[in-house]
């Protein structure tokens, strides 16, 4: 069995799908593991520790590999026929990219379709780099704000802390959270979800409630957030509107797989905002929850920066890369018959089923 770790190529991503550390796990699992030239140097991983670690730089490793682990999409027709793949693979709408595996003989396993159930928690992908991009996300807010985060009581004065809003208490957000408390802040946070509550307010921040609720429709089976309806977002406006009048920091999270991210920001509520105020829109990628936000862009209105970074994770690539060639290796142990010591994915097992992109093959077993 040969693994290949590609290069990656798309703009901004610093990002490797594999760390000398998770090649050990690899070459123990039998694999033989060749790594394209530099393709963890952007990420602090040169390619003389991937040697160290018993892999091959080559640079035909993508074309030879018959298990090819990466980071986004690579360019397909390198790939030989009857190659696995795991990656990010945006497989929300992207008709194009499962035909093209089709049509190359390609299996493709997509780590944002993970199930969310206990088993699979060491696999996902998403959660491990959702954390690292609410950090970022913070930190980011914390370089371009024109002010400091915490209270500071000096001889010249009193120095107010910033105040900062979270909007969605997932895993990026929670960790927003908690990045603003520890630089000092007064954070506060939003989420339709009402169970959000306590998990916010056990990271010392206060939870902003919104009065009208729909419990029943709040979270679905796989505790993301849904979509609310007009009432709900009518009342959550308003109560934006109130919050945002004395916000210095907005960081925005929310996001519904497979669906375009809630409007949550007007262009009139970013206006109201206090001059030299940041909000960094988390959920750019997928259109953004501010109204102004645009992908690898900061935009100002009226005083007020609107980032839109879609690259946070590879801003801590090194730990971003880290986390997620865990991811990786774990899955891929779901790949490997170990007895046999060859690639035999078990599309009986539900991890493999849920993430592989060619349902009718995983149908067939």
């Amino acid at each position: 069995m040969l693994a290949g770790i590609v290069k990656e190529t798309a703009l901004r991503e610093r990002r490797v799908a594999a760390t000398p550390d998770s090649v050990k796990r690899l070459l123990a699992m039998g694999f033989e593991v060749h790594v394209e030239p530099d393709a963890g140097a952007a990420a602090g991983y040169p390619d003389t520790a991937y040697v160290e670690a018993g892999a091959e730089i080559d640079p035909e490793a993508a074309g030879a590999a018959d298990l090819v682990l990466s980071v986004q999409m690579p360019a397909i027709e390198r790939l030989k026929r009857g190659a696995l793949l795991a990656g990010l693979l945006a497989p929300f709408g992207d008709g194009d990219g499962r035909a093209a595996l089709a049509e190359a003989g390609v299996e493709g396993f997509a780590m944002e379709l993970m199930p969310r159930i206990t088993r699979a928690q060491t696999m996902d992908a998403l959660s491990s780099q959702s954390n690292l991009a609410g950090y970022a996300a913070v930190i980011r807010a914390a370089d371009l704000f024109g002010r400091a985060f915490p209270m500071m009581v000096t001889a010249a004065g009193t120095i107010a802390p910033a105040r900062v809003l979270v909007l969605g208490a997932g895993v990026a957000g929670l960790q927003a959270i908690a990045t603003a408390r520890r630089l000092g802040a007064v954070v506060s946070a939003m989420d339709v979800r009402p169970a959000a509550r306590e998990q916010v307010e056990s990271l010392g921040a206060s939870f902003v409630e919104v009065d009208h609720r729909e419990p029943s429709m709040a979270e679905d089976e796989g505790g993301y957030a849904r979509e609310m309806g007009e009432d709900y977002r009518r009342e959550q406006a308003d109560k934006l509107a109130e919050t945002l009048a004395r916000t210095n920091v907005v960081v925005t999270t929310a996001q519904i797989p497979g669906r375009p991210a809630p409007r949550l920001l007007s262009a009139e509520m970013v206006r109201a905002m206090p001059p030299g105020s940041v909000v960094v829109d988390i959920a750019v990628a997928q259109g953004g929850n501010c109204e102004l936000s645009r992908a690898d862009r900061i935009v100002e209105e009226a005083g007020v920066l609107i980032v839109g970074d879609s690259d946070l994770p590879s801003r801590v690539a090194q730990d971003a890369s880290a986390l997620y060639a865990r991811n990786l290796v774990n899955f891929t142990e779901l790949l490997v018959d170990k007895d046999r010591g060859e690639l035999a994915p078990d599309y009986d097992d539900p991890i493999v089923s849920a993430t592989a992109l060619s349902p009718k093959e995983a149908s067939d077993g």
